[in-house]
């Protein structure tokens, strides 16, 4: 919302610091997002009167125009607008003004014709103009009573003024209003607070005249005034007023309309003039919508009511307007109007609000009936409307006769507020009567005697979110100060720490970067196809409104995130990338649940490697979680990884925690990937489950260690992994590392047989190692390996 300084000054002596100003609302909890100027004089933009209008004889989009600025000479001017007539002032920019966007007027020529200044738009100067006096967007067409050549900010009488942009939030209803900001602001600092105008402005001045209101829908609407007004005349409004609604964020109309919007912006009351002379019945019905009503709406849609949405209707139960949001096709003021039915009302907040949720359609109006305003402040709109509208209607008469229809209204809480427990909620030591003094000021007056133990606040009507204890202690800790309460850090005998599983999930990063591998962090959301291009099944669980529709089925592996990361590396000429991911899966569950079955996994792509590295990983990985429970790399064929160079990870009990291999070419090619990619995949949520991290050390050996490299002849249905594991265990306690460098298929093996060649490193803790112990070691490995069908190589 936009707050203007000048405004706010209207209710109480701020001063002109807007720094100390936004300082003081943002300290109360109004947020000033921003700070702007407005109203500083131009220098050297004075008034012109348009002489001619000629066409440019090389431009069909530029004109030429002659003007004087009262030393009885004949200006020339090039301009792009053709808005203006021959008698109109307009503000000229003179040669070397500066404008606020920088620029500097020259004299120069537009496509051959000299322009000796700039004719300016209201846009270009900051100003409002009457839209009485707009023929069209262009230049700005001054009142005709301006001296000529005077400056046009001084002949105006346009002021300087800062404009605020606060950022309200919802629990603040009376701040979309200048008097509730002001009466905050003004409580805070100790000053004087006064509402600007008469309250008895509205009093009858002539005869009795009614636009009765049938108040159907009392639920929904708690009050409901009209009052009629005649000897009205439509016009422009004061430019003063013109000013401060343009720099408001609003575009001044007409002194009717004005008015109404002008009431609205000060007193947080929305209301609406309707044309008495057009308005059918001459009067009002409030009620529901009929399910399947529709109703043309001021912004020119047809929209389709169902019997949550409350209707304005005439005397002849026309709809002629959306009740708290907009007023219907035909309820604008018309030049001609001279007696309008003004109404003033209160409506249900949750009830505006499921409307507005469901049309879509939020106005000024909507945004302030939804946080809820003040129902008994309707009076007083009233007079301030009153008021105003004599400033250019001086003729203008109040009839007696005025409604004020009454159904549910909120009745303001009563709320007992503990000293003991405002001390103990803000840390201070405040009495019981300087907690009222601190609210007194903006409405929440003690009510009865104090107690021992505190007193009764009753809330002000306009604070319909002010509910319970809390709520007032708020208000007590905003006029006292945020500031003034400092800051205490809480005390606690339990100091925060990682979790077991936050500090698995550090290692395993920390193990992954280890081993060169980036982090990555694809979208969670596929496109529908990018599982069965992975060589995945397609079932997954799709979004029924996914904001696109490329993203709309949860993912059920890392794969294709992980993948498409490679092809685009690859796509840019950077073949070899190696990431990984730590994050959650969403498969269907095998029973029917609400859920899906939601699995953190840990998995990794690495191109340019083959089902080799993918194994080590996972051997790094079971190393750095010091796995208890043995995972044996089985052989498979899982979907979408190569047939004869992937495997499962298998406990003991034969569950399948993850998968280890490389990546079918045909997948890798379809993602635009033209090397071998390494893949390995964990279920962490079943790893972690297993017992683990309970490292055991044993001492380094002082003693020399002694290689020994066998090479075994394997049928091709036993895997590397199956003999590394006999290997390991035919070893025994001698065994520091065993590492397989070689594979050989060819010339001296066997069809169906391929050579496996181990490197095993023998190291004992308490001696050097002979002859002989190198040889057991030996034949165990070979009887070992021949349980499995595989021969020593010669």
């Amino acid at each position: 919302m936009n707050v203007l300084l000048s405004w706010l000054n209207d209710f109480a002596p701020f001063g002109d610091d807007a720094d100390a100003v936004a300082t003081h609302l943002s300290s109360l909890g109004m947020a000033v997002e921003s700070i702007t100027e407005v109203g500083t004089p131009i220098d050297g933009v004075i008034v012109a009167k348009v002489l001619e209008r000629a066409k440019h004889p090389n431009a069909d989009r530029i004109g030429i125009v002659f003007v004087d600025v009262g030393d009885g000479q004949s200006l020339q001017i090039c301009c792009g607008a053709f808005n203006m007539q021959p008698g109109d002032l307009v503000p000229l920019a003179t040669i070397g003004t500066t404008m606020p966007d920088g620029r500097n007027i020259q004299r120069s020529k537009m496509r051959g014709e000299w322009s000796n200044g700039m004719l300016c738009s209201p846009e270009e100067l900051g100003l409002a103009e009457d839209a009485e006096r707009d023929r069209g967007a262009g230049i700005y067409l001054l009142p005709a009573d301006l001296p000529l050549g005077a400056p046009v900010f001084a002949a105006l009488g346009v002021t300087r003024d800062v404009v605020f942009e606060l950022d309200l939030t919802r629990n603040r209803p009376e701040c979309w209003g200048h008097e509730g900001v002001a009466r905050d602001l003004a409580a805070h600092l100790g000053l004087p607070f006064r509402t600007p105008g008469d309250p008895d402005a509205a009093a009858p001045t002539g005869p009795e005249r009614v636009a009765p209101v049938d108040l159907v829908a009392g639920d929904r609407c708690g009050r409901f005034t009209s009052t009629v007004l005649t000897g009205v005349e439509v016009k422009p409004s004061p430019a003063w007023m013109a000013d401060r609604l343009t720099r408001a964020g609003m575009r001044p109309i007409n002194n009717v309309v004005d008015v109404s919007n002008y009431v609205m912006l000060e007193l947080n009351a929305p209301n609406h003039a309707y044309d008495l002379d057009t308005l059918g019945g001459g009067g009002f019905r409030v009620r529901l919508a009929g399910d399947g009503e529709q109703m043309v709406t001021l912004d020119g849609v047809n929209r389709t009511l169902t019997a949550e949405d409350l209707l304005i209707c005439d005397g002849n139960d026309v709809p002629i307007g959306l009740a708290g949001i907009m007023g219907g096709e035909h309820t604008e003021i018309a030049p001609t109007t001279t007696a309008v039915a003004l109404e003033v009302a209160w409506f249900e907040p949750s009830g505006i609000s499921r409307t507005v949720g469901r049309t879509g359609l939020r106005s000024e109006a909507s945004v302030r009936f939804e946080r809820g305003r003040d129902p008994q402040a309707l009076t007083r709109a009233v007079a301030r409307f009153v008021e105003l509208l004599r400033e250019t209607c001086p003729a203008l008469v109040v009839h007696a006769g005025a409604v004020d229809a009454r159904g549910t209204v909120p009745v303001p809480a009563r709320v007992p507020v503990r000293t003991a427990r405002v001390n103990a909620v803000l840390g201070t030591s405040l009495s019981t009567d300087e907690v009222a003094a601190l609210l007194a000021p903006i409405g929440y007056l003690r009510e009865g005697e104090p107690t021992a133990e505190g007193q009764t606040i009753a809330v002000p009507s306009w604070r319909p979110d002010s509910t319970s204890e809390v709520d007032v202690i708020e208000e007590v800790a905003r006029q006292y100060g945020y500031d003034r309460l400092g800051r205490i850090v809480p005390q606690s005998t339990d100091h925060g720490a990682l979790s077991p599983r936050q500090l698995d999930r550090r290692l395993l990063r920390q193990v992954m970067l280890g081993a060169g591998l980036s982090e990555a962090m694809p979208n969670a959301f596929l496109a529908p196809g990018d599982l069965a291009r992975a060589g995945l099944p397609s079932a997954a669980i799709t979004i029924s409104n996914p904001l696109v529709a490329e993203e709309s089925v949860l993912r059920t592996s890392m794969r294709p995130g992980l993948l498409t990361s490679v092809g685009f590396n690859a796509s840019h000429r950077r073949p070899g990338a190696r990431l990984f991911e730590i994050g959650h899966v969403y498969r269907l569950p095998a029973e029917p649940q609400p859920l899906p079955d939601e699995r953190e996994v840990l998995s990794a792509v690495l191109a340019g490697a083959d089902a080799r590295a993918a194994v080590a990983l996972w051997h790094e990985v079971a190393a750095a979680l010091v796995l208890d429970a043995p995972v044996a790399v089985r052989a498979a064929e899982p979907a979408g990884l190569h047939p004869t160079r992937s495997a499962e990870l298998v406990t003991a009990d034969g569950t399948v925690v993850g998968l280890v291999g490389e990546v079918d070419p045909d997948v890798s090619a379809a993602f635009g990937i033209d090397e071998r990619v390494g893949w390995l995949e964990v279920d962490l949520d079943a790893v972690l489950a297993l017992p683990h991290g309970l490292a055991r050390y044993r001492r380094v050996s002082r003693f020399p260690s002694s290689d020994v490299d066998l090479a075994f002849v394997t049928p091709d249905g036993v895997t590397g992994a199956a003999l590394g594991e006999a290997l390991r265990a035919a070893a025994g306690d001698l065994l520091v590392d065993l590492q397989l460098f070689d594979t050989y298929q060819g010339t001296g093996v066997p069809d169906g047989h391929r050579s496996l060649a181990w490197r095993l490193r023998l190291q004992a803790a308490d001696r050097t190692l002979v002859d002989a112990d190198v040889a057991t070691v030996r034949d165990a490995c070979v009887a070992a390996s021949a349980r499995l069908g595989a021969t020593l190589r010669a």
